[in-house]
């Protein structure tokens, strides 16, 4: 792993950018406190809603931290279809009393002004998602002192990620929570996703670049394993959604170990875009027939997540999580980074002891 980004901390260990107000200033500063890096989500927000959150996280920590952005993404041409999910979802809207959202609020996600934010206000770490920059926006960063990760799904994508001059690739397995990194969004690819494991042998002989593992991880023990397997650190979204540092609803905290919620599947009910969420009645009942439709299906479904949230009625909500959500555990985030660590250490420990009786 380059040196450039492990020794901004001292732990193997990345708190995933989880966006809509999971990972907020509380939630990052408490895993950098604890030497891992913290991670702030700049997706959804204003430019400036993201500079008042790096703002209150430098108040809480001088420790080295990230912030997430998403990528632009291209234009969506059958607004047709987007016109039949609205008005299979009135019924939705006429349950929770809302009005659906306007599926054309906007598809960059204020990239442009939010990069400008970062290059005049500098951070230690900038990740990308949905796509790669350009070499020019990525060159920039690096002038300002910052360190650049790409998401990546698989290696060819990791590929486009070293072309672009990135300092590192999130490899990120078709186990993780929330959304799929993809670069483009090809309904045809659905369900073709790579375990973690697999993605990282095939990224690592395919590019030089350094590696963050991501996808499924809960225990220290599996982040031993995608560090044995070339990783340099591994990146956990839901092991830290369920702390009390989150700004996860306290419903989704909840349904994570709720036996009631039995699996994980990737749908594209909510945003869009692939996504893997805990399975509940909205996923069931809309995610065979939500289009490839990204974000025009997230602003249109924005008001009722909101209000089934406001409600406490989880069946109605994106509830965002990893293959591993059963193994969550309310711990405070820093404890948690302290526990992942010692588990990380005994699993070193017991493989060095078995390679030494070898």
């Amino acid at each position: 792993m380059s040196s450039a980004l492990t020794d901004l901390f001292p732990h193997p260990i990345v708190q995933a950018p989880m966006a809509g107000g999971v990972s907020v200033p509380q939630l990052a500063a408490a895993v950098s406190e604890a030497g891992g890096l913290g991670f702030l989500a700049a997706g959804y927000k204003t430019a400036d809603g993201m500079y008042q959150e790096i703002k209150q996280l430098r108040s809480l920590t001088a420790r080295p931290f990230g912030v997430n952005l998403f990528m632009p993404q291209p234009e969506y041409a059958e607004t047709g279809a987007v016109e039949v999910y609205a008005h299979q979802l009135a019924g939705e809207a006429a349950w929770y009393e809302t009005e659906l959202g306007d599926p054309d609020s906007g598809r960059d996600d204020g990239y442009d002004a939010k990069l400008a934010v970062l290059l005049d206000n500098p951070v230690p770490v900038v990740s990308f998602h949905f796509g790669v920059p350009t070499p020019d926006a990525l060159d920039s960063l690096r002038r300002a002192g910052t360190f650049t990760l790409v998401t990546a799904t698989t290696a060819e994508e990791a590929l486009a990620v070293e072309r672009a001059g990135a300092d590192a690739v999130i490899v990120q397995g078709v186990e993780a929570g929330g959304h799929q990194g993809t670069h483009r969004d090809v309904p045809e690819n659905d369900g073709s996703g790579i375990g973690l494991l697999s993605l990282l042998a095939q990224v690592r002989e395919a590019v030089s670049l350094p590696l963050v593992a991501a996808g499924g991880l809960m225990r220290g023990s599996q982040i031993a394993a995608v560090l044995a397997a070339g990783a340099g650190a591994a990146q956990l979204g839901t092991a830290f959604l369920a702390t009390p540092e989150s700004g996860a609803a306290a419903v989704h905290k909840q349904a994570l170990t709720n036996p009631l919620y039995v699996r994980t599947e990737l749908t594209r009910a909510f945003s869009g875009r692939p996504a893997r969420g805990l399975v509940n009645r909205f996923l069931r009942e809309h995610g065979p027939y939500a289009p490839a439709a990204y974000p025009e299906v997230h602003h249109l479904t924005s008001p009722l997540r909101k209000a089934a949230a406001k409600a406490g009625d989880a069946q109605g909500m994106a509830l965002w999580a990893g293959q591993g959500h059963r193994m969550a555990r309310e711990l405070p985030a820093g404890q948690l980074v302290e526990v992942l660590t010692a588990e990380l250490d005994a699993a070193r420990t017991a493989l060095s002891e078995r390679g030494g009786r070898g």
